[in-house]
């Protein structure tokens, strides 16, 4: 359970960072972009900082002022194809494999996570508790 808590917090600041990101290229604060979307401004900061979610609604708004994908809010907007195999793809957003490329300049900790991925996982969990 503790893991599925863990991805629904990743998931919202990967959400709040691209809300953020889409806003500062159109020049709006966040007062702005509320009164574009029917939402307060306080309800943009929640959202940008990962303390709420906001709602389908919302993200449809969202979606459709900035123009991309609902599936970009919600950290889809990559494929890796494992072992040049197209039988084996996996949906990563671009957070994700900005991770992946600093953990592999650590070898050692990049051998570990290949060796036993379910081990060092549950090692950082432990960790971060």
């Amino acid at each position: 359970m503790m893991l599925g808590n863990a991805i629904y917090e990743v998931m919202n600041l990967v959400l709040g960072k691209r809300i953020k990101e889409l806003r500062k290229e159109k020049g709006l604060t966040q007062q702005q972009l509320g009164d574009k979307i029917n939402v307060t401004k306080v309800s943009i900061c929640c959202y940008e900082n990962g303390t709420r979610t906001p709602t389908l609604q919302t993200l449809l708004d969202l979606s459709e002022y900035f123009g991309v994908e609902l599936s970009y809010f919600l950290g889809r907007d990559a494929y890796v194809i494992a072992d040049d195999s197209e039988d084996y793809q996996v949906p990563m957003c671009r957070e994700e494999i900005e991770f992946i490329m600093e953990l592999r300049k650590n070898d050692y900790l990049y051998a570990q996570l290949v060796d036993n991925p379910n081990r060092l996982l549950q090692l950082i969990i432990k960790k971060i508790k």
